[in-house]
């Protein structure tokens, strides 16, 4: 049985509704297909099937002719020889509303020669949202920290952990070897998996060559795939080059909880895990919700820190945002939470401060000397973004 996701098809509609082509993006298994069969009077097209890329590569203009006037579904459309050149006389030649899936940007391969600029909207599925949990018949925290997002996985009554080893030799065979040029799969694999293991540290390259047996660049090249595929996630540091602000290092976070706990060897959670898989869970609700890639974290050379940070254009002003797994209105804001925002808002005054946690049913506010902090959940917080 398919399950509903309103959020994400109530995004794939309003794409629709001002282009034509909708590019599906996101990780491998993290559910496109899934969500592409869930969409009303879709017809669906496998491009891995050898017999689908025929159809549509020996006579692109009339496989378009004869799917118009419906929504159709390309999924895994980088399989096919020239996959920007459908999309684009699409595009420009037929009344057809398409949604295209692949596992990273149209622009992170060469095999994409047009990235159809100002002819699609994007959309990034990321694993599951916080209030999805529900919808895959379970609500327990504990379980979408230590299982992670990805729906199959999820679902899961056992740690999947063959599923996630596979599903890492999938990504090398498909997503790297197909469509990027790397060759030293010890490398990049023992890399990708550091990363992992590190979530939400500091990055410094060199830290990775002697582990890793291959130079600094090579690294860079490296982190570069891994980001346009969405197996990591950049954050860099906000600043505006003051000399007590961190300027420099970006935190890199893994995709996903579950591969982040199977990275690290852990069968379960002990209670100083809980508030590190909370600042996952809630990067990853920014980043669903909000659709967007800009958030940074800030810290200064005092190690004053904001987990995140997100610049708002109308206003001109600064969003900061401190993970907490459980807070209480009874509770004094913590004396290093308060200096946290307190040092942030010396170099930058204007905007809210938010404390985000798992168990804030109703919004509450606390005062911090002149400071006001709001503690909401996460969906409080999206609301009010």
């Amino acid at each position: 049985m398919l399950i509903q996701r309103p959020f994400w098809k109530k995004l794939i509609e309003s794409a629709w509704s001002d282009k034509n082509i909708v590019w599906l993006m996101g990780l491998r298994r993290v559910g496109k297909t899934s969500l592409c069969h869930s969409l009303e009077d879709i017809v669906y097209f496998d491009c891995e099937r050898p017999r689908v890329r025929q159809v549509i590569e020996d006579d692109p203009e009339a496989f378009l002719e004869s799917q118009k006037g419906k929504r159709i579904a390309l999924d895994e459309i980088h399989r096919l020889e020239n996959p920007s050149e459908v999309l684009k006389l699409a595009a420009d030649h037929y009344n057809i509303k398409i949604i295209a899936t692949g596992s990273s940007t149209l622009g992170a391969s060469s095999k994409f020669k047009d990235t159809l600029t100002g002819r699609k909207r994007e959309v990034w599925l990321t694993p599951m949202l916080l209030d999805e949990m529900d919808y895959f018949g379970n609500t327990d925290i504990r379980h979408r920290f230590l299982y992670g997002g990805f729906p199959s996985f999820f679902e899961k009554k056992h740690l999947p952990e063959v599923d996630l080893r596979e599903w890492i030799d999938a990504y090398w065979a498909k997503d790297i070897q197909e469509l990027f040029s790397v060759s030293k799969r010890y490398s990049f694999q023992k890399f990708a998996e550091l990363l992992l293991i590190n979530s939400g540290g500091l990055f410094e390259a060199t830290r990775f060559t002697a582990p890793c047996e291959v130079s600094r660049q090579t690294l860079v090249n490296y982190l570069h795939v891994l980001e346009e595929t969405f197996v990591v996630h950049i954050v860099r540091p906000f600043s505006s080059h003051k000399a007590t602000e961190i300027v420099m290092a970006p935190k890199v976070y893994g995709f996903d909880t579950g591969f982040v706990c199977y990275a690290k060897g852990r069968s379960e959670l002990r209670a100083e895990d809980m508030g590190f898989m909370w600042e996952h869970c809630v990067l990853n609700e920014l980043h669903g919700r909000l659709q967007t890639r800009s958030i940074n974290y800030w810290r200064d050379k005092s190690n004053h820190e904001i987990d995140f940070v997100i610049y708002n254009r109308i206003g001109n002003t600064l969003t900061a945002i401190e993970c907490k797994f459980m807070s209480s209105p009874d509770d004094l804001v913590s004396a290093g939470v308060g200096k946290n925002f307190e040092a942030f808002r010396k170099h930058y005054p204007e905007g809210d401060n938010f404390v985000v946690s798992y168990n804030v049913d109703v919004p509450y506010k606390k005062r911090h000397k002149e400071l006001t902090i709001s503690f909401v959940h996460p969906d409080h917080l999206i609301a009010l973004l």
